[in-house]
């Protein structure tokens, strides 16, 4: 029961999150206007306005001038309420399910932000970071150093690839790692960073196979980022332990 209200929950700030990413990099408030068609300027009724209910009800399309409602919408209300209804079987109903829903909840504002305009804001960050850090001296890392040292591995990474790509690299990631090395520690930002690398090879090389983007054109690092730290934030420590083993049986 509490599962599925965490699923209800997530959905509904799954809507709020996507506002949070489209309005905050364009400086505009997130409070007002309501939100309106970005087509026709129809503002949206309540009942307009029910995540992702409203979007089948009305078939994807606006009431008004009938064109095509982005899909992003109700994609990223569902996928937040489905990862808030995952993260306490994974990490289990204790205070570290705190810290869990609030690392979902910044990757879901990070994610649209980045989709849609390839920025990953600063404003945003602060925000998190603040958050976080209260959380990491509330529920410490074992040991609690391992907090700062992740947090100076995963600035010093990033910075490190930032340069040496000369662009390829957006500042905003690396100040994101930083973040993410504060509340993750040293051995899982690093499994982070590299899942998240994988991630983007393999889903970019078939993005480029398939021609749905072009080549040199630039792909947000964002998604990736968000897919490959939750694997690593959930199962990381199983998947240390089996690459160990795996290691151990082959030599």
């Amino acid at each position: 029961m509490i599962v599925l209200i965490l699923l209800l929950y997530g959905i509904i700030l799954g809507s709020f999150y996507n506002v949070i990413g489209l309005r905050v990099p364009l400086k505009k408030s997130i409070v007002v206007p309501r939100s309106t068609c970005t087509t026709c300027g129809h503002q949206l009724k309540p009942f307009e306005l029910i995540p992702v209910v409203s979007y089948i009800l009305q078939r994807g399309k606006c009431r008004g001038c009938k064109s095509r409602i982005s899909p992003i919408y109700p994609t990223f209300e569902l996928l937040t309420g489905l990862l808030f209804m995952t993260a306490p079987l994974v990490v289990g109903w204790s205070t570290e399910l705190v810290v869990a829903l609030t690392l979902i909840s910044m990757f879901m504002i990070i994610v649209v932000s980045d989709i849609n305009y390839m920025i990953i804001p600063d404003k945003i960050l602060i925000w998190f970071a603040g958050i976080f850090l209260l959380e990491r001296i509330i529920w410490p890392l074992n040991p609690w150093w391992d907090s700062l040292l992740g947090a100076v591995t995963g600035f010093a990474l990033l910075l490190i690839i930032a340069v040496v790509s000369k662009g390829g690299m957006g500042f905003g990631d690396v100040k994101l790692y930083a973040l993410l090395g504060l509340v993750l520690g040293v051995k899982i930002v690093l499994l982070s960073f590299f899942l998240s690398t994988l991630f983007g090879a393999v889903i970019g090389g078939l993005a480029l196979l398939f021609k749905i983007v072009k080549r040199r054109q630039p792909i947000p690092f964002g998604p990736f980022i968000a897919a490959g730290t939750l694997t690593a934030y959930f199962w990381g420590s199983e998947i240390i332990t089996f690459y160990i083993h795996f290691l151990n049986q082959g030599f």
